[in-house]
């Protein structure tokens, strides 16, 4: 990834939390994660990269192997093709993820579709693409067959390739209603 010169770039995620526009013209700064959802400063000059600048920047080899995702501001991913560009000045356009491979896949997380970029995913992944108190929050897969949903512990790995959707659900596990 390209070094960041902190004192001339615009970093988008300020401009959000700030409640004001990004400047006309670039560099900005945005954030690009991975499978994982951990997250690094990268910067961008233009106003309206298209995904292939997206994954340049991010120091992505083999663009043709790897797919990127805009985080949406209401945490849903949407797939941003190579040829496609956005607008960074546009609110809630800071983050992106970039997934190896050349599939993505759809689940069903707390009744909404969300797109996925990776074979498989975590609970702790869920948990963050959720929304949800990680300490507080439990997941679960739904059993297709009508019997007792599963439990996924944060680092349990699920396959998310398999024939069908896969749906899953988040709640508490623990309360404290009624303790005195």
């Amino acid at each position: 990834m390209a070094p960041l010169d902190h004192n001339h770039i615009e970093d988008i995620a300020e401009c959000i939390a700030a409640g004001r526009a990004p400047r006309a013209t670039g560099p900005y700064r945005v954030q690009i994660g991975d499978v994982g959802l951990n997250f690094q400063p990268v910067r961008i000059e233009e106003p309206t990269p298209t995904g292939r600048q997206i994954m340049d920047a991010a120091a992505v080899r083999k663009l043709d192997e790897h797919m990127v995702f805009q985080v949406l501001h209401n945490g849903e991913l949407e797939e941003l093709r190579p040829d496609e560009t956005v607008d960074l000045r546009t609110a809630g356009v800071e983050r992106f993820i970039i997934f190896e491979g050349a599939a993505s896949y759809r689940i069903n997380l707390d009744g909404r579709i969300v797109e996925w970029g990776a074979p498989a995913i975590t609970g702790r992944v869920l948990k963050r693409l959720a929304g949800v108190d990680a300490t507080r929050y439990g997941v679960w897969l739904e059993n297709r067959n009508g019997g007792q949903d599963r439990s996924i512990g944060d680092d349990e790995i699920v396959r998310v390739d398999e024939v069908g959707l896969e749906r899953f659900f988040t709640g508490v596990t623990q309360t404290t209603e009624g303790a005195a």
